[in-house]
């Protein structure tokens, strides 16, 4: 199936935004107070020699709209000597309306008053005629090529805010921006923190989003316990974001020098540029262009001391050793011709439960955000599986044209759900399940419509029991050969989880065949035929253990996923034995096919990758890859080209 990735259009002509949100190092967020523009200038030329293109920018709120009807005139003349200088250096720039909410403090209009942001009738025609005087002050300036209506509006705004306030709040600010006249593209700015991609219910949904606007912009900085993970998180929030037909842009990520070393760094934007790209982003804007030092009295500053070095470039300009690797990227996506490649399709898809993203009543917030993590770690999986899945919402209807299915330690999906999965392993699909009853105690259990049947098998639970994992380990036997995994092979997994999900399903095989047994003998993975498919279960919640658990990737569901992928018959044409390195691939519209070799190792590997027949791998210098050098967490692009 295929994997779309739209892209940014300016006028009529597609884009690839790789840039980095602005403030000067003379003041930050109050920089048009003393604007210095050959400063402004220093700081565009060191970003643009290194292959960025554009900035995000920002109106400071409280300085443009001093009063409730008044704009600052001679700072927006400083922001139009900031236009003439992008374009002179042929960049361009989104300006941000409602800066509100800036690194760590949200900073009001004096005259705001308390008033509500989203529900005052007021004081949203204040923020919508904003958007619309600034927009026109500049909607003809060749700079400007979009619009961003706020940063992160659910930090600044209301929380408890209904998706009905939201959406009328943001309906309203857009129409505001296009009734200046403005064609550029536009967004909110709000962090793409949807219920969708999150499970967390703050009133902004992408699906409204999507029908306002022209981009969605994830904002991601996660804490994470597991590098790989860590390394995946920009890319999984870009893939959960990217399923609602506009292009997604990763329009804010990054990290502070003071919580990494240079070459972890340059490691950390390495891995988040490349497989974000690969999850369907087709702009990136690091936060941010520099860092502020001589700003440490002046808040946010003051108070979030570690908000001074997110910068690409150190306080007196230098570029950081993650400058260096923006700059690698942009010469690679150059070099492919990136603006004319797309997503080939994918035979895995990843099941996501409508759990994630619909509030059914008597359910809880935890159901959510069980559902985003179990889901992140299967998909990293499937990456490293070299068989990348594609996320197919429950909530949009569970389509054919995948051969695997995977729904990865579910507990909940609707009634009609089960008996659709069970039609698409007739119709020769394989279907893979791994029992949960969910992480909590309420209605804690499989709410799945016919397990007996579906699964052939019979269970044996108790009601309002569990049966916990008794050991530390839990292994799988192989007791016959199913796909890349011989018999007598055996997975080893580190059991985790609460009270409620650290357990087991008691099954007694009823029709299914058990494919493996646990160390204690009983069946834990089971394959039951039907038509021209299967449908395979695991009576363990391996994703979910793997989820709660430090530092664990990778881990042996990659190999249960590869034995998935080749029962399936899940095309693949260059995989990598290597558990550490992910294969995914990039098409030219041409013909030319380019492959990613993404490492996870923390050391050098060698790997020698297998390719279908017919076909081999070369450099992009057409040299021969046979044989392939991966460096620590190293990236490599080849070309898959025909044997002859």
């Amino acid at each position: 199936m295929p994997r779309p990735a739209a892209r940014i259009s300016v006028g009529e002509h597609p884009v690839t935004w790789i840039g980095a949100n602005f403030w000067s190092r003379t003041g930050g967020p109050l920089m048009w107070r003393s604007y210095r523009g050959e400063v402004v200038d220093e700081e565009l030329r060191v970003l643009r020699d290194h292959g960025l293109n554009m900035t995000r920018s920002f109106f400071y709120w409280p300085d443009f709209m001093p009063e409730p009807d008044r704009i600052d005139e001679r700072l927006c003349a400083h922001y139009a000597d900031f236009l003439d200088r992008h374009h002179a250096l042929g960049m361009t720039t989104v300006p941000t309306f409602l800066v509100g909410h800036m690194s760590g403090e949200n900073w009001d209009p004096a005259w705001r008053g308390g008033r509500d942001l989203y529900t005052d009738v007021w004081l949203v025609s204040r923020q919508a005629w904003f958007a619309r005087e600034m927009a026109a002050r500049f909607k003809d300036h060749p700079a400007v090529a979009g619009w961003l209506v706020s940063n992160e509006m659910p930090i600044y705004g209301r929380a408890g805010a209904t998706r009905e306030e939201v959406a009328a709040w943001a309906q309203l600010v857009v129409d505001g921006v296009r009734a200046s006249g403005a064609r550029q593209p536009v967004s909110l700015g709000d962090g793409a923190w949807g219920l969708e991609n999150s499970g967390h219910d703050n009133g902004f949904r992408l699906r409204d989003c999507a029908a306002l606007t022209d981009w969605l912009g994830p904002h991601v900085y996660r804490m994470e316990d597991d590098p790989v993970r860590q390394h995946y998180a920009a890319a999984w929030v870009c893939e959960l974001t990217g399923g609602f037909g506009l292009p997604v842009v990763l329009e804010e990520f990054g990290l502070t020098s003071d919580f990494a070393s240079g070459p972890h760094a340059a490691r950390y934007y390495r891995q988040a540029l490349h497989n974000s790209l690969l999850a369907g982003a087709t702009g990136w804007i690091a936060w941010n262009n520099t860092d502020y030092d001589t700003l440490r009295e002046q808040p946010p500053y003051s108070h979030h001391a570690f908000e001074m070095h997110f910068g690409l470039t150190d306080s007196a300009g230098t570029p950081k050793p993650q400058l260096k690797e923006v700059r690698a990227f942009a010469e690679l996506l150059e070099r492919i011709d990136f603006g004319h490649c797309v997503r080939p399709g994918t035979d895995t898809a990843l099941v996501v439960s409508s759990y994630l993203d619909t509030l059914y009543p008597f359910t809880r917030e935890e159901d959510r955000s069980y559902v985003e993590r179990t889901g992140r770690q299967a998909w990293i999986s499937s990456r490293l599986a070299d068989a990348p899945a594609t996320v197919v919402r429950e909530s949009d209807g569970i389509t054919d044209g995948h051969r695997l299915y995977l729904l990865p330690s579910t507990k909940q999906l609707l009634s009609p759900s089960w008996y659709r999965l069970e039609e698409l392993a007739r119709g020769g699909a394989t279907v893979y399940v791994s029992y949960s009853p969910g992480a909590h105690e309420e209605q804690r259990g499989p709410w799945y419509a016919h397990l007996d049947r579906l699964f052939g098998v019979r269970h044996t639970l108790e009601y309002g029991l569990v049966d916990p994992i008794e050991d530390d380990t839990v292994e799988l036997t192989l007791t016959r050969p199913f796909g890349t995994l011989a018999e007598g092979d055996t997975l080893s997994f580190r059991a985790a989880g609460t009270p409620s999900s650290r357990v087991f399903l008691p099954v007694e095989p009823y029709g299914a065949e058990v494919l493996a047994t646990d160390g204690r003998g009983r069946p834990a993975l089971l394959l039951r035929e039907t038509g021209a498919g299967a449908v395979v279960l695991c009576t363990y919640p391996l994703e979910h253990m793997a989820s709660v658990t430090p530092r664990v990737n990778p881990e042996q569901t990659v190999r249960l996923y590869d034995a998935l992928a080749a029962y399936a018959g899940v095309r693949r044409p260059v995989t990598v034995a290597d558990l550490r390195v992910a294969v995914d691939l990039l098409d030219h519209e041409d013909g030319r096919r380019y492959v990613w070799l993404v490492s996870q190792g923390r050391e050098e590997l060698v790997v020698k990758p297998v390719v279908e027949a017919g076909l081999r791998l070369t450099g992009l210098d057409g040299s021969a890859a046979d044989e392939v050098t991966l460096e620590p967490y190293g990236v490599r692009v080849l070309r898959l080209v025909g044997a002859g």
